[in-house]
């Protein structure tokens, strides 16, 4: 029998990831140890028994095999904070694809040279007498800045140290001569950083309602019965999600756990921050890219000490080292944010159960438009749905008009701007009520459509749009397919054929040139480039500051602005005509959120969908908030086309700095996938087991010099999509390519 070889790493610090050591396995643990086991090793000269973490396991030995030490024994997992972390490594790199490092590195808190914060007191240890003895001496001999130190200590027993050197103006030469007297010690405490810089004012919430109150209870009866699992709140804009996540969370906190709430945007941590630290106060804390190293490094050193109970951020929160979990909010789960767009690939929804598992914890996902997967599996009652179908506010959803931007070019408007949208603005500012303008830029770059007729050139066998390249001519970047750009629409013979060019600083311009005096306020890439700039700029149009908050898809997700009455939401169908198969879902729950921010306060509200296809069922669902009557057509379409929910799709990813050699090196993977058997199926169930779709160029061919390959593979079961990767990695550690390979499963975005 060969021998089998460990790589473990016995300190997981970030900067030491990458110092792997190779053991042994001995007889007594082949088939037992795995990769992202806790083991214990003999080290050093010494060889003394330390904990390390199996990272990789082979049969071939680096190093000479006479002088390689034996494994001692699988330590007791499942124990300690970095022990679940490690198995979460394990888990996250056989799912998704990556080296056991990327994932170390993905999970574990960045523990970088980072400068502790500390706090200094000067403590008086002799009695007052005795120091007022040493005043009287002080005054004799002329020594003011110890008389005025003297001065202090004689009146109270401890000073901040910053106290003595700024406001007493004493040296540190001066303070060490009383440390050296007897006098007084110098008391050292480690203090952390608190990136939360809010006004802690307690505000109760009001009372549940009768829905909310009876959602609350059965996920709070199931957790209580050990029995905690994954369930889905579908709730209507303004239903009061949040409020059943903050009662959820007091029940865990009160029973000493802790609670993970992923939210999608940085640009909605300042107003879900504020509803939580209202309820928790300082146990609460924020993480994310923001943050300076030293924040984030202090947050997860809170976390593991107990020191916060709630974290709030985007998906990397959920790898906060909390020693007990006992929920995890993800909220606006459908959120194409929650996947990694960096290896591993992982989506947060997937990873979180993940964690709860590893916990014994509960998860809820929250959004009024749900993902076709959280869907899908609550239909199939692999998770608990509730509905909240009323807002708290007791208002009505907004009413909404869809206006058909090629009737509008037809009757002589040619402005980014309908009559019906002017005509509501005029009407918002005259009542000194807010409106919000929405531009749906995602997905605009490349495709090509029609203003006349709104005919969007497609791939004839993908059913997704072709994209633009710089030399005329129009890709699909599924299946390669391609054909020169037309100069003329091949519907309708107009001339209005063309990419769609605008931007919300053009729309500003526009809005001041159509209403002179307006008060604008805009929130895309360029004006939330800095640190606080997303909290700058909705304090200042919750303040009123602005009649109208222009902006992309981060103005519309989980905003609350009582005043807002109109939303308008520009070239709405922008997003349909992404080369993508999820596009048609994207763009209703874009329009859906939009729609949404529109009275929900007191006052009633209004929409207005511009949108060249205003009979496309994404369009048609949205204006009517209508998830079920949209989930049943685009089921139907995944279904018909084998895409995920209903079946999994893994996109194999090449970048190469030669295009021949990524070429060769993606048509021979491709080919390599295509011969993967599995034991269980032959013969026609194997064909049809698998269905391999490519190699093409990616949507972007081509980055800082890289070329980019993909092909696609089709499968049902994601268990066989993850033999496909090893089987693809396995030859990759064969051939040794110079170009990168990544994996991609369930791909939110095409490359």
């Amino acid at each position: 029998m060969r021998e089998l070889y460990a790589d473990v790493i016995v300190d997981i610090s970030h900067e030491k990831l990458d110092k792997a050591f190779q053991y042994r396995v001995p007889e007594s643990l082949r088939g037992a140890l795995e990769t992202g086991m806790c083991v214990t090793v003999p080290f050093g000269g010494g060889n003394k028994p330390v904990k390390g973490y199996v990272v990789d396991l082979g049969e071939v030995c680096k190093f000479d095999p006479d002088r390689t030490k034996d494994i001692l024994d699988i330590a007791a997992n499942g124990v300690g904070v970095e022990d679940k972390m490690i198995a979460l490594a394990a888990w996250i790199r056989k799912n998704y694809g990556s080296t056991m490092i990327q994932a170390l590195k993905t999970v574990l808190p960045a523990k970088q040279s980072v400068k502790r914060l500390e706090h200094r007191t000067l403590q008086r240890i002799m009695s007052r007498e005795e120091i007022l003895s040493l005043l009287g001496e002080s005054r004799r001999k002329k020594q003011v800045a110890k008389e005025r130190l003297l001065q202090e200590l004689a009146d109270q027993e401890a000073i901040p140290y910053e106290w003595v050197t700024a406001k007493l103006g004493v040296s540190a030469q001066t303070v060490r001569s009383l440390e050296r007297a007897g006098a007084v010690r110098v008391v050292t405490r480690e203090s952390f950083r608190n990136p939360v810089k809010l006004e802690y004012g307690e505000e109760r919430e009001k009372s549940l309602s009768e829905a909310q109150s009876r959602i609350v209870e059965s996920i709070l009866s199931d957790m209580g019965n050990d029995r905690p699992g994954v369930y889905l709140l579908h709730g209507i804009t303004g239903s009061g999600k949040t409020r059943i996540y903050l009662e959820l969370i007091e029940e865990v906190v009160r029973q000493g756990r802790q609670a993970i709430v992923l939210i999608p945007e940085i640009a909605l941590t300042y107003q879900t921050l504020l509803r939580f630290y209202r309820r928790f106060g300082d146990r609460v804390s924020v993480m994310n890219s923001t943050l300076s190293p030293g924040e984030k490094y202090d947050q997860c050193e809170r976390a593991k000490r107990g020191e916060i109970d709630v974290i709030i951020g985007p998906r990397s929160a959920l790898f906060t080292p909390f020693p007990n979990i006992g929920i995890i909010v993800i909220d606006e789960e459908h959120e194409g944010s929650y996947k990694s767009e960096a290896s591993p690939k992982y989506h947060a929804r997937e990873t979180a159960l993940e964690v709860a598992k590893l916990h014994g914890a509960g998860v809820v996902l929250g959004s009024a438009t749900p993902s076709l997967e959280a869907y899908y599996r609550a239909q199939r009652g692999e998770y608990r749905l509730f509905r909240l179908t009323q807002r708290l506010s007791g208002g009505c959803l907004p009413t909404v008009y869809t206006v058909d931007l090629r009737k509008e070019l037809k009757e002589g408007n040619r402005s980014i701007f309908s009559r019906k949208l002017q005509e509501l603005l005029a009407d918002r500012l005259n009542k000194g009520e807010q409106s919000i303008l929405f531009l749906n830029r995602r997905g605009y770059a490349g495709f090509i459509s029609c203003r006349a007729c709104g005919h969007v050139m497609k791939c004839p066998h993908c059913d997704v749009s072709l994209s633009e390249h710089r030399n005329g001519m129009l890709l699909c970047h599924y299946c390669g397919y391609g054909e020169p750009k037309p100069a003329v629409c091949p519907e309708c013979g107009s001339k209005y054929i063309s990419g769609f060019r605008a931007g919300t600083q053009q729309i500003e311009e526009k809005l001041h040139e159509m209403f002179p005096g307006v008060r604008t306020l805009r929130m895309d890439g360029d004006t939330t480039k800095t640190k606080d700039s997303y909290q700058q700029i909705l304090s200042a149009f919750a303040n009123e500051e602005a009649d109208v908050l222009i902006g992309t898809q981060m103005i519309v997700k989980g905003h609350d602005f009582p005043k807002v009455t109109l939303v308008g939401v520009l070239a709405a169908d922008l997003s349909l005509s992404a080369g993508d198969y999820r596009a048609g879902e994207r763009t209703f729950q874009l329009l859906t959120q939009a729609v949404g921010r529109a009275g929900r306060g007191e006052l009633p509200g209004e929409a207005v969908i511009q949108t060249y296809r205003p009979d496309h069922y994404a369009v048609v669902h949205a204006a009517a908030q209508d998830y079920e009557g949209f989930y049943e057509e685009e089921i139907l379409y995944r279904e018909m086309m084998e895409y995920p929910p209903v079946s999994h799709m893994l996109a194999v990813q090449i970048f190469a700095r030669d295009e021949t050699r990524g070429i060769q090196l993606a048509d021979r993977l491709a080919e390599t996938v295509r011969n993967v058997s599995f034991a269980e199926e032959a013969g026609a169930e194997q064909e049809k087991a698998l269905r391999v779709i490519g190699p093409a160029p990616a949507s972007i061919g081509k980055i800082n010099d890289i070329f980019r390959f993909v092909f696609y593979v089709k499968c049902a079961e994601y268990d066989k999509l993850i033999q496909v990767k090893d089987r693809a990695e396995e030859m990759l550690r064969q051939w040794k390519p110079q170009e990168t390979v990544q994996f991609d499963f369930d791909p939110v975005n095409t490359v």
